[in-house]
């Protein structure tokens, strides 16, 4: 029996390296991770282009050492920021694929796809992977999904947020929410474990993903679950781990064998992939061999490296992920005693050294490994979609206190950081502070607005910028307006302008500051999406035909074997039939990649008959 879900909304966890997708079950009170066309709870966020089509998910990563510079992945490390943000410098230098300056100086990733050069947002990239969870959940439900809640780094700031919307929209996806990673790991949890205690509890998440790190400190009252603190580094993750490790064993290839790989793309990919198996393989193994044969001109690579090393060589990095741990702390105005339960998220999570240091840091506390690391985020997304899904029923009724990640404010006069909205204030959130003129007679106020916790303005990012005009001309300190900072569910700042006196009033939604893409932008780029389904969907089809047209000729070449069938037919019909299957077999030759899907399924229907009629014969 079909199972059909009305107005359906799923929750997707659009990782770094891996992406989830899940769907609350009404019916059955619970939530569903949903498995991919592998057979697969998780698939990674890669996207590859070939001479031939576009590959997603597993397909993408599995080809992803024979065709380097066309293997997209990362993308989330790029997802509104500048090209010229010196974290995004650092990853060109990691990355075999190209990254060049666009429009904005938004970063601009270029590829080959048959055989012409295409040039990709990382909001392109990153829906081509909100498309393929999409067409999961849909395999799964069947029926079509179009509302979705997506997951974020806590410390995703506004341009990183919005972009990723963009993302969503260029998928076809109405995101409903943009949801953080740690508050939807601390609903995983709360579900979970809920009816093993009453009253108030206090739980710290310490999210370790791919890509990025976050940690929220939530306090849990029956139903409500407000965040007291985020803090976090949206460049920090396993691939940090990985890449410390590869480059370890790049110098070591060039000791042993006196040649340098780091600039061959596939060598670096293969060696790239054999120490994410070994850093897995530490978690559990206190030694972990690296083989990979045929490495670079012929020469095959084996070595190993033990748990102490690979801690070592990425100390710096667990260190500052408990230094983070601490400013959370620190901002919830909460002593690490007061902490009830510490849940672990994200895949890097499992690391031993992680377990040890945290479980130090909470005085010898034992922490909370009940849940899955890799889906715990999009099961509290699946709860969210539910919640905010218009015909879902059965979902608990929890009420979620989200914060703002970074301080937001107006620059004012002498590049000084007012803060009109303090980072961790609970949200939704609406401030008005009132300003005055800064010099006599003043008809206009600029307004610039800035996220961030330096003092100076200027070193904060600009978020954007308006005018108000219509001020009465009055000597300097006078009132000049009141202006509104507003943030909603999905942490999407409006911020207005009023002055009283005159009526005169301004606002600006930070939607489509310049590094971000144009809502023409999105509009192009959700074209471009149906180019590539439909392109997508083209290919598909031929396949689906060239191994039709295959399984015909081999199942008459079969027949025609057989001893009996020249008394069946003539020679005329068995001179047709071999006439047909030689043109067959030459339209799925390798080499004849140019032939039309028509054609191809006119020899199928041909085929077909001839089958038929032999069949019909041989009866």
């Amino acid at each position: 029996m079909k199972r059909k879900y009305d107005r359906v909304a799923i929750g997707i966890d659009l990782g770094t390296t891996y992406s989830c997708v899940a769907v609350w079950q009404d019916q059955h009170y619970r939530v569903e991770i949903i498995h991919n066309d592998q057979g697969n709870r998780t698939t990674p966020s890669f996207v590859a282009f070939t001479e031939n089509q576009r590959l997603i998910g597993d397909n993408a990563k599995n080809q992803a050492a024979s065709n380097p510079q066309n293997t997209v992945f990362d993308a989330k490390r790029l997802i509104g920021r500048k090209f010229s943000d010196p974290v995004v410098q650092d990853d060109i230098l990691l990355w075999p694929f190209k990254v060049t300056a666009g429009d904005n100086d938004r970063p601009m990733i270029t590829v080959k796809y048959k055989d012409q050069e295409k040039q990709l947002h990382a909001e392109e990239v990153s829906s081509m992977v909100l498309t393929k969870m999409r067409e999961i959940a849909e395999s799964y439900l069947e029926t079509t999904v179009t509302n979705a809640v997506v997951t974020v780094p806590a410390y995703f700031n506004d341009s990183q947020r919005k972009a990723t919307i963009d993302a969503g929209a260029i998928a076809g996806l109405n995101v409903m929410r943009a949801m953080n990673e740690p508050t939807a790991a601390a609903v995983a949890y709360g579900l979970d474990k809920r009816t093993d205690y009453d009253g108030e509890r206090n739980i710290f998440v310490f999210d370790l993903g791919g890509g990025t790190f976050d940690v929220s400190l939530l306090t849990i009252k029956g139903n409500n679950f407000q965040v007291k603190a985020t803090a976090g580094n949206t460049h920090l993750g396993g691939e940090d781990f990985d890449n410390r490790m590869a480059n370890y064993f790049v110098q070591e290839f060039k000791r042993k064998n006196k040649v340098d790989i780091s600039g061959n793309p596939k060598a670096l990919r293969r060696l790239r992939t054999a120490c994410e198996r070994a850093k897995r393989s530490l978690s559990f193994l206190v030694v972990a061999t690296i083989e990979v044969d045929s490495l670079f001109q012929g020469i095959d690579f084996s070595s190993s490296i033990n748990r102490a090393k690979f801690e070592e060589m990425n100390m710096d990095l667990f260190n500052e992920c408990m230094t983070i741990v601490g400013s959370c702390l620190i901002d919830a105005n909460m002593d690490k005693s007061m902490i009830d339960d510490v849940v672990l998220v994200g895949g890097s999570s499992r690391i031993p050294i992680v377990h040890q240091l945290l479980k130090d840091f909470f005085n010898g506390k034992d922490l909370c490994k009940s849940i899955n690391p890799d889906e715990a985020v999009a099961y509290g997304a699946a709860v969210q979609a539910a919640l905010l899904s218009g015909g879902v029923k059965n979902a608990p009724k929890l009420v979620l206190q989200d914060v703002t990640p970074l301080s937001l404010g107006r620059g004012v006069i002498g590049d000084i950081m007012d803060v009109v909205i303090p980072r961790n204030t609970c949200i939704p959130v609406n401030k008005t502070r009132p300003y005055v003129t800064t010099k006599d007679n003043q008809i206009s106020a600029n307004i610039n607005v800035y996220e961030g916790e330096r003092a100076r303005a200027s070193d904060n990012n600009l978020l954007g910028c308006f005018n108000l005009f219509g001020i009465p001309p009055a000597p300097c300190g006078s009132p000049s307006s009141n202006v509104c900072f507003a943030i909603d569910e999905n942490g999407i700042l409006t911020v207005s302008a009023k002055n009283n006196a005159s009526g005169s009033s301004n606002k600006i939604t930070i939607t489509n500051h310049k590094e971000r893409l144009s809502s023409e932008d999105i509009k192009k780029l959700i074209q471009e999406a149906e180019k590539y389904r439909i392109e997508d969907k083209k290919f598909l089809r031929k396949a689906k035909a060239v191994n039709v047209l295959d399984d015909y000729i081999y199942k008459m070449g079969t027949a025609l074997k057989k001893n009996d069938i020249n008394l069946k037919l003539s020679s005329e019909e068995i001179e047709k039939i071999e006439s047909t299957i030689a043109k067959a077999t030459n339209l799925i030759d390798e080499n004849n990649q140019q032939v039309e899907i028509d054609v191809l399924e006119d020899h199928v229907e041909g085929l077909k008959s001839w089958m038929e009629y032999i069949i019909a014969k041989t009866i």
